[in-house]
């Protein structure tokens, strides 16, 4: 199902293109956008996951480096029945976390620097569990091209932008150019375009990866707790990171403001916890 979903999502990507490319530039933009859509299609199926990590700044890590880390997911794969994954380290001051890659063979989890240290261990485990679970219900690379895909529509954007700055639509339209009000309105809509995507690809996973990962771990409620601790670190100290990636974290690292609310990537962290409280109820009963 997820296979089927990333390909829609690489198809929708590649209208999304074609359409705007065609509001810039007629039958050539059309044309350029497609050629430039196919090779984002690429891209984001083979490469997303290093995109992704290197947008955050991560930086591998070895058994050597943090043993203990290293030990709690060799465990919970086990459990799992999964490939150990690549485990990487972000900078950042917030505890949170993500998984990314292709596949299980292929998979990573990142972790901030700051996490083992401000999480106890049973609450590292839940949360690290959480991150094997999506590697495990295989969502990791529909949300890892999703992060690609949004960065590519900013990039565009930014094409856009520079384009009414120095009067590049002021050509008439059987020309090939485009009226300036249509290239506001594809710069307004496209990060909107981004924003839907990733909402609607986040929300509905984050409950069963929650699900999931507290029967990996045993541990739901050291889970609720992690999610109400990272949830209050993120809105004292945001992660400076790029939009676009927020939805792939196991909580939203950017402090929600403005029209960010309007566009929230996870669920309400309130319900994710009384959901795992449950679990918890029906375990101990």
């Amino acid at each position: 199902m997820n296979t089927l979903k990333t390909g829609l999502l690489l198809a929708a990507m590649t209208a999304l293109f074609v359409a705007v490319g065609g509001l810039f530039g007629g039958r050539n933009g059309m044309i350029i956008a497609f050629g430039f859509a196919l090779v984002m299609n690429f891209i984001s199926y083979w490469f997303s996951d290093k995109i992704v990590l290197a947008m955050q700044g991560a930086q591998e890590l070895t058994p050597q480096d943090a043993p203990e880390l290293f030990r709690t997911v060799e465990r919970l794969t086990a459990n799992a029945g999964l490939p150990m994954p690549r485990i990487y380290v972000i900078p950042g001051e917030q505890p949170n976390a993500f998984a990314t890659g292709r596949d299980p063979n292929n998979a990573a989890v990142a972790v901030t620097e700051s996490i083992v240290a401000l999480l106890t261990p049973a609450e590292l485990e839940g949360v690290l569990a959480h991150e094997l679970a999506h590697v495990r219900n295989r969502d990791i690379l529909i949300s890892t091209v999703a992060a690609t895909i949004a960065g590519g529509i900013s990039f565009l954007v930014q094409i856009a932008q520079w384009g009414l700055l120095f009067g590049g639509y002021n050509r008439d339209d059987r020309e090939g150019g485009m009226n300036p009000l249509a290239a506001l309105l594809a710069i307004i809509l496209a990060p909107i375009a981004a924003f839907l995507i990733q909402m609607a690809i986040s929300r509905s996973r984050e409950f069963e990866a929650d699900a999931t990962g507290a029967r990996l771990s045993g541990k739901p409620l050291a889970l609720a707790s992690a999610l109400r601790k990272i949830e209050a670190y993120a809105e004292a100290r945001p992660l400076p990171i790029n939009p676009s990636t927020a939805h792939m974290y196991i909580i939203n690292p950017l402090r929600a403001e403005g029209i960010y609310n309007l566009f929230r990537s996870h669920p309400p962290t309130a319900e994710r916890i009384a959901r795992l409280q449950a679990i918890a109820s029906q375990v101990a009963a």
